[in-house]
């Protein structure tokens, strides 16, 4: 759940394209009683090789992109070729697809690279993110968007299962010794499947290498800086590159900054607690306009409500087009809700209109666009960096039942199923690396944004990070539970970044462990039938914007990035 490839970036990217903003997790488990076989693990490489500060990329052939909708901004896509391996850059090669939208005035502040987060997350469509600052505020960047190594458009693109999220798989809780081993099994076929069909390039995606690779675009484009704008996973990407290229980055935004400390393992147990914490909030806001959706006047009722349900499914399944959707279809079908309000409508209505008129069809349609169902590419992408990252990962079993019953007792709702979305940790076919050990001190601009209740990227870590990372300013947003929801109509934070990428300009940094900036969080949804009203009004009222949606971009809905 830390950053589940297909949560996070895409969910920002739906909602952010479709109204006017963007945005962008992991958990634990293997076979019974025994330890995974150990991997013997990579040394850690110095910050910046001499062999890979070495390698100079060829500058981009610009083209046309394949999507309409970049096509209609008049952006240009290339494919920069770069080492599969930064330690041997005469040896193999894999391809980076990148995007283009440039600056539209005579002002002219270099390239800013978007990246959504995941791992996993393409950016390929991100350069349309200079749409959507305000006041002008992007105006004198080249917007560069790309698919990080393994993703998407670049190749080769990983994939182990395509359809690994089926249907009616079993059940998270492993009350039962069948019980783990029938996820035991998923998840030894899944990376079996990985080793197979990947080869090397599964031995080379950790961050470092991203980062690598955002020198060798950065050196491709002929610029002696880069500005970075990272949502997410993205801000740990942007802190790596950071610590091994201090002097390239010039402007930085962070939103929803992860935790250095907790890579990745123990960021997973903190999530759970968090996510429990966000989805008990929305069943409280579903109480309080019981008058809509009628599930409940409290609370308790409402979680009740949902528990009972996820139960009756494990018990009984219902047919969907796909297949059946059973408990474990239910708590993923709800996982949006941990993470941005502006799905708590929609998805509530899915609740009641299951629960009360027997609607599989609304249930399905949650749960396909809150996995990575058909196309694994985010996942295996996702477990490719977080697996070899860092060599956290424990090899015993038991450590991980251990620690996930313990979380479970606290936070029931995500635990286990974040569990078993990360177990391939325990043998993946790759070796796990040192991690880098993150130091800002020579970085001289950031900005970073963070809700106080994000569940994904919990507070503490961008205090971590601003602490780490000593010219950061922080604006914080308390009370609020949306993950990486910058520029999406927040005056006081979108104004603030707008200001930075045009001038430079931070808010005066305080002394102590604290914000800088405290901007009041977008109010909660008002799902009454009047204020629906009222919002449908002023939508038909206003000229259709030309926006592109994910859809436009990608062919598909999309979901989130990152579980």
């Amino acid at each position: 759940m830390t950053l589940r490839p297909r949560a996070l970036a895409s969910t920002l990217l739906t909602t952010f394209l479709t109204s006017g903003a963007l945005i962008a997790s992991a958990g634990l488990l293997s076979p019974p009683a025994q330890a995974a076989p150990a991997v013997p693990a990579a040394p850690a490489a110095p910050a910046a090789s001499a062999a890979s500060a070495s390698f100079t990329p060829a500058a981009p052939v610009w083209g046309t992109c394949s999507s309409d909708t970049l096509k209609q901004l008049k952006a240009e896509c290339a494919k920069i070729v770069v080492p599969l391996d930064y330690d041997h850059p005469a040896g193999a090669k894999i391809k980076l697809a990148i995007s283009r939208i440039k600056h539209t005035t005579k002002d002219y502040q270099g390239v800013m690279l978007v990246n959504p987060g995941g791992p996993g997350g393409s950016g390929l469509g991100l350069s349309v993110l200079k749409l959507y600052v305000p006041n002008g505020g992007g105006d004198t960047y080249d917007w560069i968007g790309f698919d990080p190594r393994g993703v998407g458009a670049s190749e080769p693109a990983v994939s182990c299962d395509p359809n690994y999220f089926g249907y009616d798989r079993p059940r998270y809780v492993p009350a039962s010794p069948a019980l783990s081993d029938a996820w035991f099994t998923k998840t030894d076929a899944y990376t079996k499947a990985c080793a197979q069909k990947n080869g090397a390039i599964l031995e080379h995606l950790t961050t470092r290498d991203s980062a690598m690779d955002m020198e060798s675009i950065r050196k491709a484009l002929g610029e002696k800086k880069i500005n970075y704008y990272g949502f997410s996973y993205g801000t740990y990407l942007g802190q790596v590159y950071g610590t091994l290229y201090p002097k390239r980055l010039r402007r930085v935004v962070f939103d929803g900054t992860v935790d250095p400390r907790k890579i990745w393992y123990d960021a997973n147990l903190d999530q759970d607690v968090a996510f429990d914490r966000n989805i008990d909030i929305w069943f409280g806001w579903i109480a309080k306009h019981d008058d809509v959706y009628h599930l409940g006047t409290t609370l308790k009722d409402v979680r009740s409500r949902f528990y009972k349900t996820e139960e009756r499914l494990y018990r009984d399944p219902v047919k969907g087009k796909g297949g059946n959707l059973g408990g474990s279809e239910w708590v993923d079908a709800f996982l949006y809700a941990g993470y941005y309000q502006t799905t708590w409508t929609d998805l509530a209505q899915t609740f009641s209109d299951f629960v009360r008129k027997g609607d599989v069809a609304a249930l399905e349609a949650a749960y396909l666009d809150a996995n990575g169902y058909g196309d694994d590419n985010g996942y295996a992408v996702y477990l490719g960096v977080q697996c070899t990252d860092t060599k956290t990962w424990p090899e015993k079993w038991s450590t991980w039942e251990r620690d996930n019953w313990k979380a479970f007792a606290k936070a029931p709702y995500e635990t286990w199923a974040n569990a078993w979305y990360n177990e391939p940790c325990r043998h993946w076919p790759a070796k796990p690396h040192k991690e880098v050990k993150i130091n800002g001190k020579k970085v001289k601009s950031l900005l970073m944004i963070n809700e106080t209740l994000d569940a994904a990227t919990p507070y503490a870590g961008s205090l971590e990070v601003r602490k780490r990372f000593p010219k950061a300013r922080l604006i914080a947003e308390p009370g609020g539970t949306t993950h990486s929801g910058s520029l999406y109509g927040n005056a006081c934070v979108d104004d603030r970044i707008a200001d930075y990428l045009a001038t430079g300009k931070l808010p005066k940094r305080k002394s102590g462990k604290r914000a800088d900036v405290e901007c009041a969080p977008l109010p909660q949804p008002d799902p009454s039938p009047a204020a629906q009203q009222k919002k449908a009004g002023e939508k038909a009222a206003q000229p259709q914007a030309k926006r592109p949606t994910l859809k436009d971009l990608t062919g598909t809905r999309g979901a989130l990035l990152h579980r």
